[in-house]
C-alpha cells in the first residue's frame, strides 16, 4: 500500500520475529518512513484511519472475540473509510480439523461468511463486495510446497524429522483442500452504513491503471 499508493500505514502485530523481518524489509525498500510496525494487539488500536485491512489474522482471532474486533473497527474507521477482511474460510461453520489444531495452528478457526458478517453488522458496517480467491491460494501453496521441498535438509536441521513431515503433510493437504473447495479464501470489502463514496462498478479493481 505504501509502495504503490503512497499512503501511511500502521501495522499491528504480536509476533516479534515477523515485526523484525518486516521492519528490515521496509528499510531495505525505502519505505520505513511510511510504514510503522507496532508490537501490540489489534484491540489496542487508536486513532482514525481511512482504511482498515486485516490479512490472515481473522483465522486466529477466535469467534468469541469477533465482537471486540467489530468494536475496534468501529472505533478507528473514519466516516468515509473502507475496510477489507482477507481470511481463510469455509462454506459453513464447523469444528477445526483436529490434527491441524494440535500440530499446526492451535486455536485457529476459519470462519464462514455468515460468521464474518457477525463482526460487521453490530457496528453498522455494510458489505460492498465479496470475492473468493481460493484457487489463487492453492497455487500459492504449491509454490510454498516446492520451496519447502527444495529446502528440506535446511528445515530438518532447524527443527527435526517430525516437524518436517508434519508441515509437508499440512502443505499438501491444504493444496487439496483449496483445490477441492473444502476451504475458501474470502476477501470481504466493507464501509460504513450509508456511505456512498464508492465506484459504481468493479472496473476500478480490474481495469487498466496508469
Amino acid at each position: 500500500m505504501a509502495r504503490h499508493y503512497g499512503v501511511s500505514v500502521k501495522a499491528y502485530n504480536i509476533s516479534r520475529e515477523q515485526l523484525a523481518f518486516a521492519r528490515e524489509r521496509a528499510k531495505v525498500e525505502g519505505l520505513d518512513d511510511r510504514v510503522e510496525f507496532i508490537e501490540d494487539d489489534y484491540r489496542a488500536m487508536s486513532g482514525e484511519f481511512d482504511a482498515f485491512v486485516s490479512v490472515g489474522m481473522l483465522e486466529h482471532v477466535g469467534v468469541d472475540n469477533y465482537g471486540a474486533l467489530g468494536e475496534t473497527i468501529d472505533r478507528v474507521l473514519a466516516p468515509h473509510g473502507r475496510g477489507l477482511i482477507h481470511t481463510i474460510g469455509r462454506d459453513a461453520p464447523g469444528p477445526m480439523n483436529e490434527w491441524i489444531e494440535r500440530r499446526i495452528f492451535p486455536g485457529a478457526y476459519p470462519p464462514s461468511l455468515s460468521e464474518i458478517t457477525e463482526i460487521l453488522e453490530p457496528a453498522g458496517l455494510s458489505v460492498l463486495d465479496v470475492e473468493n480467491i481460493r484457487l489463487h491460494y492453492a497455487r500459492t501453496l504449491e509454490h510454498w510446497w516446492e520451496r519447502y521441498e527444495t529446502n528440506a535438509d535446511k528445515v530438518r536441521g532447524m527443527f527435526d524429522e517430525t516437524f518436517f513431515r508434519a508441515w509437508r503433510l499440512y502443505l499438501a493437504g491444504s493444496i487439496a483442500a483449496f483445490t477441492s473447495g473444502g476451504l475458501q479464501l474470502f476477501q470481504v470489502v466493507f464501509n460504513r452504513h450509508g456511505s456512498n463514496d464508492l465506484p459504481w462498478t468493479r472496473d476500478y479493481l480490474y481495469g487498466n491503471r496508469t
